[in-house]
């Protein structure tokens, strides 16, 4: 058996998933009417964007590896945006043992 000292600790790909995938405020400049910052710009985001973060969008799939190579059944709908390379997605594509 390995020392403590030896293991590594990685995060399950739900914990990855949390911190990479960002969903949508229902309410993102504050409750309707209210006059806090009603001269800005809604942000969407107060912290500075990591790398690998992303929006969940409502028009994809949120696993795209088990609809590899799949068309669309629906007529006339945009074709998905698989990466025809690869087999596997962030954070999927790093499997720790």
């Amino acid at each position: 058996m390995a020392d403590k000292n030896e293991r590594q600790y990685f995060d399950l790909s739900n914990v990855e998933k949390q911190r990479n995938y960002l969903t949508a405020e229902e309410f993102p400049d504050g409750p309707v009417g209210s006059p806090f910052r009603k001269d800005e710009p809604v942000q969407l985001k107060s912290t500075p964007w990591k790398e690998g973060q992303r929006r969940y969008s409502a028009f994809n799939y949120e696993n795209k590896s088990l609809h590899q190579d799949l068309p669309r059944q629906m007529e006339g709908s945009h074709p998905t945006h698989d990466d025809p390379n690869t087999d596997e997605q962030p954070p999927y594509d790093e499997i720790h043992q």
